[in-house]
């Protein structure tokens, strides 16, 4: 596996363990917390490499804790338009990442959901693979081609982010597709299932977004 670098949103969290293994199961990473996501670290063994943000959610203590055991603290001024998530995508753009996985990005306001479900589109617009993972499911956001990797049943849901989403083509799923199109306000993508263990969603233009259930 190449370089890693996890991105650890503000979001809800209702299994730390998870996020915790999930870090420790990568070798090869960097850790770059949003503002006040890093404090849901301070519990375990983990140090963040950067700690980005306008620092409006996280304590004094908690940022000189982590800047003693390390970690760089990048601060933004609080009036801007990126959200904290942002400027911790784009800091992990500048590590030359393999692989960006975005935790903690689910759950509390959804607006913050939506906002963080939207940066896949600029981790796509960059080239970058990235996901975000929680313990339930991943996200991800395809405009070309992707392989689904998984267990025969597992729901993957497909819903554009874009205006429109065309030639769109499923293989390996119980109800396939061939040169489709999905538009906003025609949520027909919901709860498709893997017929085995690997599926392959392409698409000709537009952004499309894949939801991953790990349960069957």
């Amino acid at each position: 596996m190449g370089k890693m670098v996890f991105v650890i949103s503000g979001g809800a969290v209702n299994d730390p363990q998870f996020l915790y293994e999930e870090i420790r199961s990568v070798g090869n990473r960097v850790i770059i917390c949003a503002d006040g996501a890093a404090q849901r670290l301070k519990a375990s063994d983990i140090t963040p490499d950067f700690i980005v943000g306008d620092m409006d959610s996280i304590d004094e203590d908690t940022l000189r804790y982590f800047e003693a055991t390390g970690s760089r603290i990048i601060r933004y001024p609080g009036d801007k338009d990126e959200t904290d998530t942002q400027l911790a995508l784009e800091c992990a753009f500048g590590m030359n990442p393999d692989e960006i996985r975005i935790l903690g990005a689910l759950g509390g306001r959804v607006d913050h959901t939506l906002a963080n479900i939207s940066l896949l589109v600029m981790c796509v617009k960059r080239g970058v693979d990235a996901k975000i993972v929680d313990k339930d499911c991943e996200l991800l956001v395809v405009d070309r081609s992707c392989v689904i990797n998984g267990r025969e049943g597992e729901t993957v849901s497909l819903i554009p982010l874009s205006s429109d989403v065309r030639g769109i083509t499923l293989e390996g799923f119980r109800y396939p597709l061939s040169d489709g199109l999905m538009e906003i306000g025609k949520p027909y993508g919901v709860s498709n299932r893997l017929a085995g263990t690997r599926g392959t969603i392409s698409v000709k233009s537009g952004y499309l977004l894949v939801i991953r259930q790990f349960e069957v």
